[in-house]
């Protein structure tokens, strides 16, 4: 049976799983969508192309698969440019199709052409891949090549063109082949190698697990839970593996914001990285808090892309290939003789946790506006146990990362790119991709918050169980500090201020969302559960003390020394 280009992109996407799409609909999409949701899929139009690529990247995370975003000829492409790079950055395997005037378009000379840019030039710069569907017989081989491109080696996105003159052709194909047939799945390591990790963990007197990002991006929480537990170490979070993962909440520590994470990098002779690239915010792992009993510390390495093995520091074992492989490989060689922890385990978890109550009761409170630590402890207190987190902001994520009260199992913020305004559209994707069952929230700054808020109607039109708490001090907060740090208080502080009489909430309940304001610390719990019960997105406008927000961002030396130059 003849079927359409259109027909058979979306037969490919679902041989992996794919069932969700953003973006708008122009001419060279409107069957692919309407298709899309005759078959069942997730279509969700937002107000921004921007934000389908947050949103996309918002399911790829929540999934651990390819995720798909949209964009019209021109100005559709370039709108989504930006989460185009935030993709490629923050290592999320995103397929971002563009649409395309008529080839004869292209290769015409001529000036003054409507809607038109040659886009491929612009993008392929920002992707791992980028090709353009020319002839309707090159449908498959080119959707499976930016499939393979986008989940290989290291993770990222892809640009496949979609021009107009191939949109209606048809042809005949055979079925669709499964994932496994055409592209390398569950890579695992040779068991050598995986006989060599475990001899070391096996000698090893205070080894560390150090978690990342692609932990929490693949889904693989579980194994790694096993892992842990067969090893009884303690769990060293980097800062994009913010993530919790179930049954290992407490002997977590987030690297470097913990007294007990650098306690136990210090004393670790031996070093298990999973889903990092021991990038900058853990200092490559050589540096600071690395550098004392470097001269004795095995490290072993999970990571899927050969070429960054050694890159960043000397690595004693390499283990190539998927980590949802790799780990249970190595539960299962280490599952007959599991480890007893050593005493400082639970020394580590006794001192986080005397610490984080130790912040939750010194954080200051009693006044108004709210101080942004005691926003942070007040919003967290009340975080549901079984929601999704999401992080946005400067100085805010700053507070969040020292006064944090809940250790959610899924936390989503754009930690490598530093990437403000995907808050919003990151939840909204997240709780797409869990089909709004579970409670979102978002803690973000205003400045941050603003970026995309127009994604408010996307998630009221969606009814999503999402509650945005937002810190308002009318600044940019973290710029302002850099003026006072830099020039003195009481310098000028230029284009980082704007009008006081802006209300959130009142722009939330415009957007047909459930608002409220609060400039009292008691209110904000009782503000968050009434958002919740109200059945509607909720918008939490929390005035928050300015000044405290630009001068009292707390951990803002450790923060900084992940852009030591030279140092590392």
């Amino acid at each position: 049976m003849a079927i359409k280009v259109y027909e058979r992109i979306l037969e490919l996407f679902e041989a992996e799983g794919i069932n969700t799409i953003f973006g708008i609909p122009d001419p060279n999409f409107v069957h692919l969508f309407l298709t899309a949701e005759q078959r069942g899929w997730n279509v969700v139009a937002p107000h921004h192309e921007e934000s389908a690529g947050f949103m996309a990247e918002g399911v790829s995370r929540m999934t651990g698969k390819p995720a798909v975003a949209i964009g019209t000829l021109g100005p559709g492409i370039a709108n989504l440019a930006g989460s185009i790079m935030c993709a490629k950055v923050e290592n999320s395997p995103i397929i971002f199709l563009g649409g395309q005037r008529d080839r004869i378009t292209e290769q015409r000379v001529r000036r003054g052409r409507i809607q038109f840019v040659q886009q491929s030039g612009l993008i392929e710069n920002s992707v791992k891949y980028s090709a353009s569907i020319e002839y309707a017989d090159q449908v498959d081989e080119i959707i499976r090549e930016g499939i393979r491109q986008a989940v290989s080696g290291r993770p990222g996105p892809v640009y496949i063109e979609y021009p107009q003159h191939v949109i209606h052709e048809e042809l005949e194909l055979p079925p669709v082949l499964p994932p496994h047939r055409y592209r390398l799945v569950g890579q695992t390591a040779g068991p050598d190698k995986i006989a060599e990790a475990v001899q070391y963990i096996r000698a090893a007197k205070q080894p560390v697990l150090l978690v990342g990002h692609g932990v929490h991006t693949s889904r693989a929480g579980a194994a790694v839970k096993e892992l842990a537990d067969l090893m009884a170490v303690p769990v060293i979070q980097t800062s994009g593996g913010t993530s919790y993962i179930e049954g290992l909440e407490d002997r977590t520590f987030p690297y470097g914001f913990s007294p007990s994470s650098i306690d136990a990098v210090v004393n670790s002779d031996l070093c298990l990285a999973i889903g990092t690239e021991l990038g900058e915010p853990v200092h490559f792992g050589r540096w600071r808090h690395w550098v004392a009993n470097e001269a004795n510390r095995k490290w072993v390495l999970v990571e899927q892309d050969p070429s960054a093995i050694g890159v960043n520091r000397p690595i004693d074992v390499p283990l190539v290939g998927d980590l949802r492989a790799i780990v249970p490989q190595l539960v299962e060689a280490l599952r007959d003789t599991p480890r007893t922890a050593t005493p400082d385990l639970q020394r580590w978890i006794d001192e986080d946790a005397a610490r984080l109550a130790d912040l939750a009761e010194t954080a200051p409170s009693g006044q108004s506006p709210v101080h942004p630590a005691r926003l942070i402890v007040e919003a967290t207190q009340a975080f549901p146990p079984e929601g999704i987190m999401v992080r946005d902001g400067g100085a805010t994520t700053i507070f969040g990362w020292t006064y944090s009260q809940a250790k959610p199992h899924d936390v989503i913020w754009n930690q490598n790119f530093g990437h403000l305004g995907t808050g919003l559209p990151y939840a909204v994707g997240a709780s797409v991709a869990d089909g709004g069952k579970r409670p979102v929230m978002l803690v973000t700054g205003d400045s941050s918050f603003q970026f995309q808020i127009a994604e408010l109607e996307t998630a009221a039109r969606l009814n999503l169980p999402l509650v945005c708490v937002v810190g308002v001090d009318y600044q940019w907060g973290l710029e302002v500090g850099v003026y006072k740090r830099t020039f003195g208080h009481g310098s000028l502080e230029t284009g980082v201020h704007w009008s006081k009489n802006v209300r959130l909430d009142k722009v939330a309940e415009g957007f047909g969302c459930y608002g409220e304001y609060v400039e009292r610390d008691e209110d904000i719990a009782p503000a968050i559960k009434r958002a919740y019960a109200s059945g509607k997105p909720g918008v939490i406008h929390v005035a928050v003390d300015p000044k405290a927000n630009s001068e009292e961002m707390p951990s803002y030396d450790e923060f900084r020394t992940w852009y030591a130059e030279g140092q590392q």
